[in-house]
């Protein structure tokens, strides 16, 4: 029978005084752990004085050095707290559980005064709902997690949408500076000040500066040609003709199935000549006899035209109107169809292919086999960050397009790197210029801030409320940035860093200690790059450790990419996305990507928030009454 306090009254005794003396001991390692650890930044702090959450977090660095499991496991079967939840005040927890085994081993000791700490166990948790409401506003009525959403291009023009955003629950809007211009921006934020004053909530603003986003670069076009493809049964029997579209301006912006046909120019002479009925006759690239039917007018400046035999459309090519009956026209006249620009060139790739990434202004090319199949050159592709390859060295890992593609560096050349394809979906991967390149191991050397970040930051200073920090690795970053807001009068423009990279794990908790009582800080964990970098596997243990580190620093967090991404996206719900959702409202705020469906994407998580704070606060399962 397992020992209890009933039957073995002196052996339990025992194992409380032995938790007293490793658990005091345990406090006296931390205590001076946490003083050395500051110390290291003490230069950055003029007034020589660190903030209570710097302290608490230099508190917990030290307490997670050790391996705790087994004395949680002692603890828990004693009945006392097993420090699982210390994270917000690490010394008020070790000190509530000294003082109670202490009361419990000393008969002597002194048990009219209640148990307690200067700091006070809940001090951590209102220090973060404090720093919460200074970044994000106040709470509102679906709980305390805030709703950031990213802004599309139509926030700068449609009014309506911005106020159904704020209306549905956004707290904080999100403008990506990678896109759009200022005059957008600009519109976008006077229809959330215009919002705020109709509606009287409040909605922050967060611009978010680009950084060095390393891309693909641009492929080689193939022949002017366009193939208009007609679809045939088994029989051969033709089942669908092939459809394209005429202009005579540029293709309107209009999304419907019509217009995302393959548009080409005529001139506006032919234009003037057509109507339904008519026939186009040419010679398409092949030498074929081929004829397009006009069958109606899509605008004024627009026709459908449909072809009843497969054809290659050369650009340019010579078109003459056929009047009814394929007799020429009365005119005589012939007309000239409008330049085009051939389709990229594909580049697919599977496990084990070569690619070799170039410089830039080297246009993208596929693999080139001889007759037999033999390699004769690999695929090619550019990388929009200049000199790269300088900074490579073999072996180290390349991932593009969000992961889709994992390589390794076989070698360095002057043509470029040249990668080895060693992670591709079954089936290859079909590489597009402008797809994110990511160099995980890989010192790049390059500047915190990008010249385009610096003019962004000019416009940012005078409108935004919080400025996200793209790709930041280091204090040193941090630095970078707190100056350069100080030179725009600006110092006291809260930060968002963004945690993207291996490096920035590494470092955050320097790059928080560092910050900390200096400059108003935030953390966003940005799952999308951090999966690239560190693997799927690896991301959920990382952002379970971050959120634990930024409650230890009273630092608010923002959950973000992919959040219910395909409602927001296609306006289907996903039962894991769901799960994801009801997982992030342990952090402080939550950011949803734009999509036509953003409205029923916001809706849906505010009715998880709102359901999950009802059973969890961080870390601490609240036990609400389950009503089955």
């Amino acid at each position: 029978m397992p020992a209890t306090p009933q039957n073995h009254p002196d052996s339990y005794q025992e194992t409380l005084a032995q938790l007293l003396a490793d658990i005091l001991h345990l406090r006296k390692e931390i205590t001076k752990d946490a003083q050395q650890r500051l110390t290291k930044y003490q230069p950055h702090y003029h007034s020589g004085a660190f903030s209570k959450s710097a302290v608490n977090l230099a508190h917990y660095l030290a307490l997670r050095q050790f391996d705790l499991r087994h004395l949680q496991d002692r603890l828990a079967q004693a009945g006392l707290s097993s420090l699982g939840r210390a994270e917000a005040s690490v010394l008020s927890t070790l000190d509530a559980v000294i003082e109670l085994l202490k009361r419990a081993t000393d008969k002597n000791y002194p048990t009219d005064q209640p148990i307690s700490h200067p700091s006070g166990f809940t001090r951590g948790l209102q220090l973060l709902e404090q720093h919460s409401i200074e970044l994000f506003g106040p709470f509102h009525g679906h709980g305390k997690v805030h709703v950031m959403v990213t802004l599309a291009s139509e926030a700068a023009w449609d009014y309506d949408l911005v106020l159904a955003l704020m209306d549905k629950g956004m707290t904080c809007a999100r403008i990506n500076c990678a896109h759009d211009d200022a005059s957008l921006w600009l519109g976008m934020i006077s229809n959330i000040r215009r919002a705020e004053t109709e509606t009287g909530k409040i909605c922050r603003i967060l611009m978010d500066l680009a950084g060095h986003k390393i891309r693909t670069g641009a492929l080689a076009v193939g022949l002017p040609v366009h193939h208009l493809k007609v679809q045939k049964d088994v029989q051969g029997n033709i089942v669908a003709k092939a459809f394209m579209r005429l202009s005579v301006s540029e293709p309107p912006a209009e999304t419907t199935q019509a217009f995302a046909l393959f548009c080409a120019p005529i001139p506006n002479a032919l234009h003037q000549q057509l109507s339904p009925g008519c026939r186009l006759a040419f010679t398409d690239a092949r030498g074929k006899q081929r004829q397009l039917l006009i069958e109606q007018a899509l605008s004024e400046q627009e026709w459908l035209v449909s072809c009843t035999h497969s054809s290659y459309l050369a650009s340019g090519c010579k078109l003459t109107l056929l009047a009814t009956g394929n007799k020429a026209h009365a005119n005589g006249q012939y007309y000239k169809l409008g330049e085009f620009s051939g389709k990229p060139l594909t580049i697919r790739l599977s496990k084990n292919d070569l690619l070799l990434l170039t410089e830039n202004n080297v246009l993208g090319q596929p693999a080139e086999h001889d007759d037999q199949g033999n390699l004769l050159k690999p695929a090619q592709i550019g990388c929009t960050l200049s000199s790269f390859s300088s900074k490579l060295a073999i072996g180290q890992p390349v991932w593009i397009d969000d992961g889709k593609l994992g390589a390794v560096v076989e070698a360095v050349t002057a043509q470029g790197a040249l990668l080895r394809i060693n992670q591709a979906r079954s089936g290859g991967v079909t590489l597009h210029s402008d797809k994110g390149i990511n160099f995980p191991d890989t010192q790049l050397g390059l500047s915190p801030l990008s010249d385009k970040d610096l003019q962004d930051l000019d416009f940012a200073c005078i409108h935004a409320d919080l400025i996200g920090f793209s790709f930041v690795e280091t204090l040193a970053d941090m630095n970078y940035l707190m100056a350069e807001l100080a030179k725009r009068n600006a110092a006291d423009l809260p930060i968002i860093a963004k945690i993207e990279t291996n490096l920035a794990v590494k470092n955050l908790p320097d790059i928080i200690l560092g910050t900390l009582g200096r400059h108003s800080l935030g953390v966003m964990i940005a799952r999308g790059d951090l999966a690239v970098e560190l693997g799927s596997a690896r991301l959920a243990e990382i952002q379970e450790e971050m959120l634990w580190l930024c409650e230890a620093a009273h630092v608010p967090v923002i959950w973000a990419t992919q959040v219910l991404e395909s409602i927001a996206k296609k306006g289907v719900r996903s039962r894991p996305e769901f799960t994801d959702a009801a997982m992030a409202v342990r952090a402080e705020c939550v950011m949803l990507n734009k999509g036509p469906y953003i409205l029923d994407a916001i809706e849906a998580l505010v009715n998880v928030m709102v359901r999950m704070q009802e059973h969890q606060r961080k870390k601490f399962s609240r036990l609400r009454a389950l009503h089955w």
